[in-house]
Protein backbone atom coordinates (compact mmCIF):
# COMPACT_ATOMS: atom_id res chain seq x y z
CA UNK A 1 0.00 0.00 0.00
CA UNK A 2 1.36 3.30 -0.85
CA UNK A 3 0.69 5.72 2.25
CA UNK A 4 1.54 8.99 0.12
CA UNK A 5 3.75 10.12 2.57
CA UNK A 6 6.12 11.04 -0.14
CA UNK A 7 7.72 14.67 0.73
CA UNK A 8 5.85 14.77 4.17
CA UNK A 9 7.74 16.22 7.16
CA UNK A 10 7.25 14.36 9.78
CA UNK A 11 8.00 15.30 13.84
CA UNK A 12 9.31 12.56 15.60
CA UNK A 13 9.61 12.77 18.98
CA UNK A 14 12.49 10.16 20.67
CA UNK A 15 13.68 9.14 17.19
CA UNK A 16 16.93 7.73 17.69
CA UNK A 17 16.03 4.24 19.38
CA UNK A 18 13.50 1.67 19.49
CA UNK A 19 10.33 2.73 18.72
CA UNK A 20 11.58 5.99 17.28
CA UNK A 21 13.83 4.40 15.29
CA UNK A 22 11.77 2.25 13.62
CA UNK A 23 9.00 5.33 13.03
CA UNK A 24 12.20 7.33 11.42
CA UNK A 25 13.00 4.19 8.97
CA UNK A 26 9.71 3.48 8.12
CA UNK A 27 8.58 7.10 7.37
CA UNK A 28 11.81 7.38 5.07
CA UNK A 29 11.48 4.36 3.41
CA UNK A 30 7.86 6.06 2.30
CA UNK A 31 10.00 8.91 0.98
CA UNK A 32 8.90 11.01 3.91
CA UNK A 33 11.29 13.61 5.38
CA UNK A 34 11.48 12.25 9.19
CA UNK A 35 12.68 14.86 11.44
CA UNK A 36 14.88 13.01 14.18
CA UNK A 37 14.24 14.69 17.71
CA UNK A 38 16.41 13.37 20.55
CA UNK A 39 18.56 13.54 23.51
CA UNK A 40 20.72 10.90 21.80
CA UNK A 41 22.82 13.14 19.46
CA UNK A 42 25.34 10.54 18.15
CA UNK A 43 22.35 7.93 17.60
CA UNK A 44 20.24 10.89 15.97
CA UNK A 45 22.93 12.17 13.91
CA UNK A 46 24.09 8.24 12.67
CA UNK A 47 20.24 8.30 11.31
CA UNK A 48 20.01 11.07 9.27
CA UNK A 49 23.49 10.28 7.72
CA UNK A 50 22.16 6.63 7.03
CA UNK A 51 19.10 8.18 5.49
CA UNK A 52 21.08 10.94 3.40
CA UNK A 53 23.38 8.15 2.04
CA UNK A 54 19.93 5.94 0.86
CA UNK A 55 18.97 9.34 -1.19
CA UNK A 56 16.27 10.62 1.31
CA UNK A 57 15.98 13.81 3.23
CA UNK A 58 16.37 13.83 6.93
CA UNK A 59 16.95 16.14 10.09
CA UNK A 60 18.13 15.41 13.08
CA UNK A 61 17.22 17.89 16.17
CA UNK A 62 19.40 17.08 19.20
CA UNK A 63 17.68 18.60 22.24
CA UNK A 64 15.80 17.90 25.65
CA UNK A 65 12.16 18.25 24.91
CA UNK A 66 11.82 19.04 28.89
CA UNK A 67 11.55 23.12 28.35
CA UNK A 68 8.82 24.07 26.53
CA UNK A 69 11.31 26.68 24.63
CA UNK A 70 13.16 23.34 22.95
CA UNK A 71 9.40 21.95 21.81
CA UNK A 72 9.24 25.51 20.11
CA UNK A 73 12.89 25.21 18.96
CA UNK A 74 12.18 22.01 17.34
CA UNK A 75 9.21 23.47 14.94
CA UNK A 76 11.37 26.50 14.10
CA UNK A 77 14.11 24.27 12.60
CA UNK A 78 12.37 22.54 11.28
CA UNK A 79 10.46 25.09 9.44
CA UNK A 80 13.50 26.99 8.89
CA UNK A 81 14.97 23.89 7.04
CA UNK A 82 12.22 22.25 5.05
CA UNK A 83 9.24 25.46 5.04
CA UNK A 84 6.59 23.14 6.44
CA UNK A 85 4.97 20.36 9.02
CA UNK A 86 2.61 17.58 7.96
CA UNK A 87 2.76 15.44 10.94
CA UNK A 88 3.63 15.12 14.61
CA UNK A 89 4.38 11.69 16.08
CA UNK A 90 4.88 12.34 19.74
CA UNK A 91 6.97 8.84 21.04
CA UNK A 92 9.79 10.27 23.49
CA UNK A 93 9.26 9.04 27.34
CA UNK A 94 10.32 6.50 29.42
CA UNK A 95 8.76 3.83 32.32
CA UNK A 96 10.86 5.56 35.20
CA UNK A 97 9.27 3.56 37.77
CA UNK A 98 8.45 6.05 39.91
CA UNK A 99 5.81 4.68 42.30
CA UNK A 100 3.73 5.46 45.21
CA UNK A 101 6.19 3.56 47.72
CA UNK A 102 9.56 3.52 45.09
CA UNK A 103 8.93 7.48 44.27
CA UNK A 104 7.80 10.96 46.42
CA UNK A 105 5.87 13.41 45.03
CA UNK A 106 8.74 15.80 43.31
CA UNK A 107 9.57 12.67 41.72
CA UNK A 108 6.15 12.03 40.53
CA UNK A 109 5.89 15.73 38.98
CA UNK A 110 9.45 15.28 37.67
CA UNK A 111 7.66 12.04 35.91
CA UNK A 112 5.36 14.03 34.27
CA UNK A 113 7.40 16.55 32.63
CA UNK A 114 9.28 13.46 30.88
CA UNK A 115 6.52 11.87 29.86
CA UNK A 116 3.80 13.95 29.53
CA UNK A 117 4.44 17.77 28.79
CA UNK A 118 6.19 17.80 25.97
CA UNK A 119 3.41 16.29 23.84
CA UNK A 120 1.51 18.85 24.62
CA UNK A 121 4.36 21.65 24.23
CA UNK A 122 4.72 19.70 21.35
CA UNK A 123 1.49 20.16 19.51
CA UNK A 124 0.96 23.23 20.61
CA UNK A 125 4.16 24.90 18.77
CA UNK A 126 3.14 22.54 16.16
CA UNK A 127 -0.23 23.53 15.06
CA UNK A 128 -0.42 26.51 13.39
CA UNK A 129 2.19 24.63 10.60
CA UNK A 130 -0.58 21.76 11.00
CA UNK A 131 -3.06 24.31 9.67
CA UNK A 132 -1.65 24.70 7.07
CA UNK A 133 -0.90 21.27 5.84
CA UNK A 134 -4.21 19.87 7.14
CA UNK A 135 -1.52 17.28 8.98
CA UNK A 136 -2.32 15.08 11.55
CA UNK A 137 -0.96 14.27 15.04
CA UNK A 138 0.06 10.15 16.66
CA UNK A 139 0.18 10.26 20.09
CA UNK A 140 2.44 6.59 21.47
CA UNK A 141 0.68 5.89 24.43
CA UNK A 142 1.18 2.49 26.65
CA UNK A 143 -1.03 -0.55 27.93
CA UNK A 144 0.01 0.50 31.25
CA UNK A 145 -2.39 3.26 30.99
CA UNK A 146 -5.45 0.89 30.85
CA UNK A 147 -3.95 -2.01 32.27
CA UNK A 148 -1.74 -0.98 35.49
CA UNK A 149 1.40 -2.38 35.82
CA UNK A 150 2.05 -1.54 39.80
CA UNK A 151 5.29 0.87 40.71
CA UNK A 152 4.78 2.69 37.69
CA UNK A 153 2.76 6.14 39.04
CA UNK A 154 4.58 8.49 36.87
CA UNK A 155 4.65 6.71 33.94
CA UNK A 156 0.93 5.11 34.01
CA UNK A 157 -0.61 8.51 34.96
CA UNK A 158 1.16 11.01 31.80
CA UNK A 159 -0.12 7.83 29.67
CA UNK A 160 -3.89 8.17 30.85
CA UNK A 161 -3.76 11.58 30.33
CA UNK A 162 -2.18 10.99 26.65
CA UNK A 163 -5.32 8.91 25.99
CA UNK A 164 -7.39 11.87 27.12
CA UNK A 165 -5.74 14.28 25.41
CA UNK A 166 -5.75 12.24 21.94
CA UNK A 167 -9.62 12.35 22.20
CA UNK A 168 -9.59 16.23 23.32
CA UNK A 169 -7.77 17.45 20.47
CA UNK A 170 -9.57 15.10 18.02
CA UNK A 171 -12.42 16.97 18.59
CA UNK A 172 -10.74 20.32 19.47
CA UNK A 173 -8.80 20.37 16.20
CA UNK A 174 -11.94 19.09 14.12
CA UNK A 175 -12.69 22.24 12.55
CA UNK A 176 -9.07 22.42 10.71
CA UNK A 177 -9.32 18.58 9.76
CA UNK A 178 -6.66 17.93 11.42
CA UNK A 179 -6.50 14.05 12.88
CA UNK A 180 -5.63 12.89 16.04
CA UNK A 181 -5.32 9.73 16.76
CA UNK A 182 -3.13 7.43 19.63
CA UNK A 183 -1.27 3.56 19.50
CA UNK A 184 -0.83 1.75 21.91
CA UNK A 185 1.95 -0.91 22.57
CA UNK A 186 2.22 -3.31 25.00
CA UNK A 187 5.81 -5.57 25.23
CA UNK A 188 8.05 -4.39 22.66
CA UNK A 189 11.31 -5.70 21.99
CA UNK A 190 13.44 -2.44 22.39
CA UNK A 191 17.14 -1.68 24.06
CA UNK A 192 15.17 -0.13 26.99
CA UNK A 193 13.16 -3.00 27.60
CA UNK A 194 16.20 -5.22 27.12
CA UNK A 195 17.88 -2.97 29.80
CA UNK A 196 14.32 -3.67 32.36
CA UNK A 197 14.72 -7.11 31.82
CA UNK A 198 18.69 -6.82 33.17
CA UNK A 199 17.41 -5.70 36.50
CA UNK A 200 15.74 -9.59 36.67
CA UNK A 201 17.87 -12.46 38.25
CA UNK A 202 16.73 -14.57 35.35
CA UNK A 203 16.47 -12.20 32.48
CA UNK A 204 15.18 -15.35 29.84
CA UNK A 205 13.06 -16.92 32.38
CA UNK A 206 11.31 -13.37 32.76
CA UNK A 207 10.77 -13.18 28.75
CA UNK A 208 9.73 -16.23 28.54
CA UNK A 209 6.88 -15.56 30.92
CA UNK A 210 5.89 -12.41 29.32
CA UNK A 211 5.77 -13.86 26.07
CA UNK A 212 3.28 -16.92 26.99
CA UNK A 213 1.01 -14.31 28.15
CA UNK A 214 1.03 -12.89 24.60
CA UNK A 215 -1.78 -14.36 22.94
CA UNK A 216 -1.25 -14.48 19.05
CA UNK A 217 1.72 -16.00 17.87
CA UNK A 218 3.80 -16.32 21.46
CA UNK A 219 5.68 -13.35 20.75
CA UNK A 220 6.88 -9.87 21.11
CA UNK A 221 5.29 -7.09 19.00
CA UNK A 222 8.10 -5.16 16.99
CA UNK A 223 9.14 -1.82 16.76
CA UNK A 224 8.34 -1.97 13.40
CA UNK A 225 4.82 -3.27 13.93
CA UNK A 226 4.08 -0.15 16.29
CA UNK A 227 5.53 2.31 13.23
CA UNK A 228 3.24 0.77 10.65
CA UNK A 229 0.22 1.39 12.76
CA UNK A 230 1.65 4.56 13.63
CA UNK A 231 2.64 5.88 9.98
CA UNK A 232 -0.60 4.67 8.50
CA UNK A 233 -2.69 6.71 10.93
CA UNK A 234 -0.65 9.88 9.68
CA UNK A 235 -1.51 9.40 6.01
CA UNK A 236 -4.26 9.73 3.73
CA UNK A 237 -5.04 6.50 3.42
CA UNK A 238 -6.58 6.93 6.93
CA UNK A 239 -8.06 10.40 6.28
CA UNK A 240 -11.35 9.48 7.72
CA UNK A 241 -9.88 8.20 11.37
CA UNK A 242 -9.61 10.57 14.43
CA UNK A 243 -9.55 10.28 18.40
CA UNK A 244 -9.03 6.17 17.85
CA UNK A 245 -6.81 4.28 20.57
CA UNK A 246 -4.91 1.41 18.92
CA UNK A 247 -3.92 -1.62 20.42
CA UNK A 248 -1.04 -2.86 18.17
CA UNK A 249 0.02 -5.99 20.81
CA UNK A 250 -1.19 -8.88 19.95
CA UNK A 251 -3.90 -9.46 21.90
CA UNK A 252 -2.49 -8.87 24.90
CA UNK A 253 -4.61 -6.36 26.78
CA UNK A 254 -7.98 -7.31 25.42
CA UNK A 255 -8.12 -11.07 24.78
CA UNK A 256 -9.37 -13.77 27.39
CA UNK A 257 -6.01 -14.71 28.90
CA UNK A 258 -7.49 -18.19 29.24
CA UNK A 259 -6.09 -18.11 25.58
CA UNK A 260 -2.47 -18.69 27.07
Amino acid sequence: MDLKLKDKVVVITGGASGIGAALVGGAAREGAIPIIVDRCGEAAERLEKDIRASGGAALAIVVDLMPAQNCRRVVDETLDRFGRLDALINNAGINDRVGLESGDPAAFVASIESNLLHYYNMAHYALPSLKQSQGSIVNIASKTAVTGQGGTSGYAASKGAILALTREWAVELLPYEIRVNAVLPAEVMTPMYREWLARFENPEDKLTGIISRIPLGKRMTKPEEIAAAALFLISNQSAHTTGQHLYVDGGYVHLDRSLT
